[in-house]
């Protein structure tokens, strides 16, 4: 092993909105201090209760991926497992995510700032 995962890092244009709205689907803290991390204006952190961390940069002209268009392609996204995907589709839209395409099985939506993530059913 070379290295550990430390982070996954998004460019948005609100990090703090886009901490919280992860914060409300997936829990955690927001901005918790972390010896390897600064928080600022222009960066946000969620720690989840799994320990995994995601980090959320403010990037001036951020463009989202645009679903299915080439020219602008995901690059990523986010599998979260669910074990109800009605429900989880309505409380993730409640908190401002957006449904792209629904399928057996998963549900495909972007986050507020327009990244692509998955509900999969557990």
């Amino acid at each position: 092993m070379i290295a550990e995962l430390e982070c996954v890092v998004l460019d948005c244009p609100d990090p703090h909105a886009l901490a919280a709205f992860y914060r409300d689907v997936l829990g955690g803290t927001v901005d918790r201090p972390d010896p390897r991390w600064e928080t600022a204006d222009d960066w946000a952190t969620l720690h989840t209760p799994d320990g995994r961390v995601l980090g959320f940069q403010r990037v001036t002209d951020h463009r989202p991926p645009q679903w299915g268009d080439p020219g602008r392609p995901q690059q990523f996204h986010l599998d979260l497992g669910v074990p109800d995907l009605d429900h989880a589709q309505e409380q993730v839209q409640a908190l401002g995510a957006t449904l792209l395409d629904t399928t057996e099985g998963w549900r495909v939506l972007t986050d507020p700032a327009g990244h692509p993530f998955c509900l999969v059913k557990r």
